[in-house]
Parts: structure tokens; C-alpha cells; sequence
């Protein structure tokens, strides 16, 4: 857009939100994932008190064991045995059941959570200004939408319930292995520090390859669906760029591939300290608690009581020993989703806004000043892959625009390109809103109303009529979900394209295929006007509708036009001026400024800006004076 222009210190506030791999977790975090957590507490509670019950029950069957050796077998009460043995399968079938609860809540706060941020974050974008996805790429936003929500409820689920697990593990078998033998304890523990210095060291570089990598990810994906839709696609066939497109791709994915190396690596290191430093405490149980039994200070049955314990503690050491890594991970995706969520949205609906009529068809300008948003105001440098000053510096794109458009009339916008016309259509239907004076619909400034009902009443064709790949019914059913079968074709006979559906093997249920790719343009146009027709709006803007269409789509497309503006308020923009003689009132539109207005012929007869675009159109249909 030509007028979207960010100044040197957009750029350097962009530039530092790259920078957001080398910082650190910010302390609001944490407060804020308890935040989300609330609606789920209860789910939470009952998650929690079935993971410490399960935890306590890893010492009981260590303890069984030792009974079973020293009073049972040792002792040779078979009964005692029989029993302890029941006892030993009792506890295992115990925690079959509360791991399958634990599973079944896990799933529930897992799954709940996703939807609760998806949702969060999905409504929060949708209530962006269109300046947010005019710089966003959409890769990278879906990126935040699946893989970092994803990687965020980890933190109540997996993460959460490891924690608490091994905490509670820890401490029971810590006691539980004191009581039977403090001095071979003390002597394995006094080497778990080592897991602990390894676990410190690999955390403070994995949380800055993980951002890097998901980072990394979203530009990858931003690439397959720029590309991978039909207008990149054919896009890529027509320019023939495929060995450069391979090799861009390559090289992005080989960062996402050095990355996930580099990841491999030192979670391979860390796991192998913590298989060599169990092995260590193991073999010690056994050498110092071997030579305790032999001397009668241990009976065997407690030996081997302390090397089940141990290793029943050796895997909640090791997963508090990486809970750092894996809290860490869990805040990095849940500062990229807070990220988004803190973006604040330019268009907002006010507490007291009023509803518009929908029969508000009068449309004024009142001295509307306009410039673009700088890009840090609407847009995240970790949501573009370049993040980069404008090459133009910032300025007003409209000034001092004024006019009124009554009820039925039809005001026209023509200019060369860039001077401001689509930004003028902009500012009616609150995509932007005025820098300085009033757009009034109905007579209300539209910062003063809702939203919805604003959108109701205005209603848009644009050159490229966006279709969504879905069949023709929905896509109609889109401006209007409640309309019958016979306001849908009264709207498809409105918009000259009735007879062609009915000729479709399947009617109204044809796939029209990714934004309408498998329509004509005329077709789609054709489409686009019928769905404008069954929405009924006062007012109607047509941006370039009948633009890059051959001579007999124009025809069928224009018809269908008559239809929809007959009776309506319409802002009409057309570089061909054939389309706007019988307006109301034209405006000639240069540099952000009207510079010419009235009517076809007062226009031609004035001369000036208008006469001259007309003349290089229509040479031969100017009278002679004017020539």
C-alpha cells in the first residue's frame, strides 16, 4: 500500500522483537499461565491428588519386596508370602487404574486449554486492523494458532503433573531409603548433584534453540502456504522459478535441520549424564550395601529393597533434574501465543456504540485526514520473515477529503493509481479509521457504532472477489446464513449468473475450489455481486470490479451491477471511465487530495485532470472544443 510507511523508530522496535531468542522469560508469564489455568482448577485439584496418590505407591512394593525376602522367604512363612505377594499385585492394579484417571484428566486440561487459547488467539486476529495482515504472513500466524498452543498446554499437562510426581516420588522414597539405610543413601545421593549442574547447562542454551526453531518452523510453513495456494502456484509456473524456489526452501529447511541437530545434541548429552550417574549410584548400592549384608548390618532383603528404591528414584531425579527445560520450552510457546494476544486492535467497537438502521444509506466525508499506522503499531517483526523499514517515509495518504453521497446516488472516485481512491473505501466500512474529521453513515460518525451493524449496511466488490473453497451455496449463505433457496437464486438471477449454476452437475453445491480458482473471473465477479445482492446493503462500494475482465464478462458483469446499485448509496471506483458517466457527482482524486468534482460533462467541459484521463481513454468521443 502506498501509504504504509513506518519511521526509523518502527524499524528498531521490530528489530528488537527478533532479538526475542536471546531474551529471557518475562516474570508477568508465569502469572498469566496460571491465568488461563483458572476455568480448569477444579479439573486441576482432583488431577494433582490422583498424581500424589500414584507417586506414594512407588515405595510400597520396594517395601513388600523386603518383607517378602526377609520375613517370608528368610523366615519360611509361605502364608506371609502368598499374602504380600497378593498385596504387591493390589498396588500395581491400584496404579493401572489411577494412571488411566490421570490419562483421562490429562486429556481433558490438555485438550481443554488448546481450545480455550486457539479460540483466544483465533478471536483476538479476526478484531485486527487490516494494516495487521497486510504486513503478517499467514505461515506464521497458523504457526502460533497449532504449534505454539500446542507446545503451551504442555506446561498444565505433561510438565505439570512431572513436576508434582516426581516432587512427591522423590521425597517419599528419599524417606522411605533413609529409614532403611542412611549411610548407602547419603552415598548415592551425594553424586545426583552432578545431574543437576548438566541439566542447568543444557537449559540455557535449549530455550534459545527452541524459539530459534520454532521461529524457524513458521517461516518454513509461511513458505509452503504462500506457495502451495493456486495464486502462488501459478504464480511459480508462469515465472518458472522452480530450481530458485527449491533452493530457497532448502536453505530455510536446512536451518530448521541444523536446529533440530543441534537440539538432538545436547538433549543426547543430557540424557546421557543421566543414564551414567544412575549407573554410578547403582553399582555404589550394590558395592557399599553388598559389603553392609555380608558384615550382618543389612539384611538382604533390605539390599534389595535399596536398589529398587533407588531406582524408583533415579526417573523422578532425572525429570526434575529436566524440569527446568521442559518449564522453560512451555514459556517460550506461551510468550509467542501472549505475544499475539497483546497486540492491541486499532478498530475498536466502543462500550456505548449505537446500532445503525439498515436502512442508513447516506454517506459523508467531513475534512477526513488519513495516514497509515507505523508497522510496530499493528504488526510483530517475529510474525514477518523480513522485518524491515518502509522504503518511503511516513506521511498523510488523504487530506481534507470531503463529500456527501445521498440516498440512491452514485459518487464516483477516479484518479491515477496510487492516489488514494481504494484507501478512501477504506474508511466506510472502519478498515482504518480517520487520522482527523468525521465518515458518517446515516448520519453517525462510525467510531460511534457497532461494528455488526455498520458491516450490514455497507457492503463491498473488490477486482478480486475472495472465494473461500467451499461450495457456491455457502459461500452465498456467507452474507446472509438465514436466507431460503429462493433468496439465493432471486440473488444468482440479480447477479446474471443464475444459468450458469443451474447448468453445474451439481447446482448450488459446486465446489468453487481455493478463493474461486475453478470460476472465470467474470464468473467470480458474477458470484461476488449475487452474495452483495442476498447481503441487501444501503450502501455499496465496488473497487475495480469490472477491472481485467475481457469485453463480454464487462457486459454480464455490469448488468449485474445495474441490479445491485439500483436504489442504493454506491462509492464507485473505475479506471475506466465509460463505467462512471452517469454518476452523480465524480471526484478526481490526486495525490490524497479531490482535486476535481462535478459531474461527467461539467468535468470535460472544466478540462484539467479528469478531461485529460478521459482524453487518453476516449480521443475520438471528446467534443472538438475540447480537443
Amino acid at each position: 500500500m502506498s501509504g504504509m510507511q513506518g519511521s526509523a523508530a518502527a524499524w528498531r522496535h521490530l528489530r528488537s522483537d527478533r532479538s526475542i531468542v536471546h531474551n529471557r522469560i518475562e516474570r508477568g508469564t508465569v502469572r498469566r499461565v496460571f491465568g488461563f489455568a483458572r476455568p480448569h482448577r477444579r479439573l486441576i485439584t482432583v488431577f494433582l491428588l490422583l498424581t500424589v496418590v500414584d507417586s506414594c505407591l512407588v515405595v510400597v512394593s520396594p517395601l513388600l519386596a523386603k518383607h517378602i525376602i526377609d520375613d517370608g522367604i528368610v523366615g519360611g512363612d509361605a502364608q506371609l508370602v502368598t499374602l504380600l505377594a497378593l498385596a504387591m499385585a493390589g498396588v500395581a492394579i491400584l496404579g493401572a487404574f489411577l494412571s488411566v484417571g490421570e490419562g483421562w484428566l490429562s486429556s481433558r486440561i490438555g485438550e481443554g486449554l488448546i481450545y480455550d487459547l486457539r479460540t483466544r488467539v483465533f478471536g483476538h486476529v479476526q478484531r485486527q486492523s487490516l494494516a495487521f495482515f497486510t504486513r503478517t504472513q499467514t505461515g506464521a500466524l497458523v504457526s502460533r494458532l497449532n504449534n505454539d498452543v500446542i507446545g503451551a498446554q504442555r506446561a498444565f499437562t505433561s510438565t505439570l503433573s512431572s513436576t508434582v510426581a516426581s516432587t512427591i516420588s522423590v521425597v517419599v522414597v528419599g524417606i522411605a531409603m533413609l529409614a532403611l539405610s542412611w549411610k548407602v543413601t547419603l552415598l548415592c545421593l551425594a553424586i545426583f548433584p552432578l545431574m543437576l549442574l548438566v541439566s542447568r547447562w543444557v537449559s540455557g542454551r535449549l530455550a534459545g534453540l527452541t524459539r530459534e526453531q520454532m521461529d524457524g518452523n513458521a517461516d518454513m510453513g509461511n513458505a509452503m502456504t504462500e506457495r502451495f495456494n493456486v495464486g502462488g502456484a501459478m504464480l511459480l509456473k508462469l515465472f518458472g522459478r522452480r530450481d530458485e524456489e527449491d533452493q530457497v526452501f532448502a536453505r530455510k529447511a536446512a536451518t530448521v535441520r541444523d536446529l533440530g541437530i543441534r537440539i538432538s545434541l545436547l538433549t543426547r548429552i543430557f540424557a546421557a549424564s543421566m543414564m551414567a550417574v544412575p549407573a554410578l549410584a547403582t553399582a555404589l548400592v550394590y558395592g557399599v550395601g553388598g559389603h553392609l549384608a555380608v558384615d550382618d548390618a543389612l539384611t538382604v532383603g533390605t539390599l534389595i529393597a535399596l536398589a529398587t528404591l533407588l531406582l524408583r528414584l533415579l526417573g523422578p531425579l532425572q525429570s526434575l533434574s529436566n524440569v527446568r527445560i521442559d518449564v522453560m520450552t512451555a514459556l517460550v510457546s506461551f510468550e509467542r501465543v501472549f505475544e499475539v494476544l497483546d497486540l492491541p486492535a486499532l478498530i475498536e467497537e466502543k462500550p456505548d456504540a449505537v446500532a445503525l438502521p439498515r436502512t442508513a444509506a447516506r454517506l459523508e466525508f467531513d475534512h477526513v485526514a488519513f495516514g497509515y499506522p507505523r508497522p510496530d503499531d499493528v504488526s510483530l517483526a517475529s510474525l514477518e520473515t523480513v522485518a524491515r523499514k518502509e522504503s518511503r517515509e511516513g506521511g498523510p495518504v488523504l487530506t481534507d477529503i470531503g463529500f456527501v453521497a445521498e440516498p440512491g446516488q452514485m459518487v464516483a472516485l477516479v484518479g491515477p493509481s496510487g492516489a488514494g481512491k481504494t484507501t478512501i473505501t477504506h474508511l466506510v466500512a472502519r478498515l482504518y479509521d480517520a487520522d482527523e474529521g468525521v465518515v458518517r453513515v446515516g448520519g453517525q460518525d462510525v467510531r460511534d457504532v457497532t461494528l455488526e451493524s455498520l458491516e450490514d449496511v455497507v457492503g463491498y466488490v473488490t477486482q478480486d472477489a475472495h472465494m473461500f473453497h467451499d461450495t457456491i451455496r455457502a459461500n452465498l449463505l456467507y452474507a446472509r446464513p438465514g436466507a431460503t433457496d429462493a433468496e439465493v437464486w432471486a440473488a444468482l438471477e440479480a447477479g446474471q449468473i443464475a444459468t450458469l449454476v443451474r447448468g453445474l452437475p451439481d447446482g448450488l453445491d459446486t465446489v468453487v475450489g481455493d478463493r474461486g480458482y475453478r470460476l472465470s473471473g467474470g464468473e467470480r465477479q458474477r458470484l461476488a455481486i449475487a452474495r452483495l445482492l442476498l447481503k441487501a446493503p444501503s450502501i455499496v462500494v465496488l473497487d475495480e470490479a469490472t477491472a481485467h475482465l475481457d469485453s463480454e464478462s464487462e457486459v454480464a458483469v455490469q448488468r449485474a451491477l445495474d441490479a445491485a446499485l439500483e436504489g442504493r448509496t454506491s462509492l464507485v471506483i473505475a479506471h475506466r471511465l465509460s463505467t462512471v458517466r452517469e454518476a452523480d457527482q465524480i471526484l478526481v482524486v490526486e495525490g490524497g487530495r479531490i482535486v476535481q468534482r462535478g459531474t461527467h460533462a461539467s468535468l470535460l467541459a472544466e478540462g484539467g485532470l479528469y478531461a485529460d484521463l478521459y482524453r487518453t481513454q476516449f480521443v475520438a468521443d471528446l467534443p472538438p472544443a475540447t480537443v
